[in-house]
């Protein structure tokens, strides 16, 4: 659903304002995270993940969208 280019730029942002809520329940350092976006249509859908988790694997329950059902 996004570019490669995009969601770095988008997993930057949110590692920004994770970061910025200084919650005390966050690590120190990079901060992981998995953000499932659903798009409009039904196999229009976007994982995306801090920029240092492109070794891990997504669960596969995320490879869908979610509100439409998947195909």
């Amino acid at each position: 659903m996004f570019s490669p280019e995009l969601k770095q730029k988008i997993a930057e942002y949110v590692q920004q304002l994770l970061a910025e809520t200084n919650h005390p329940e966050l690590p120190n350092g990079e901060i992981q995270f998995l953000l499932h976006v659903d798009g409009a249509e039904d196999w229009s859908w976007a994982n995306i993940r801090n920029n240092s988790a492109c070794l891990w694997s997504t669960p596969q329950e995320l490879c869908r969208n979610m509100s439409k059902g998947g195909i």
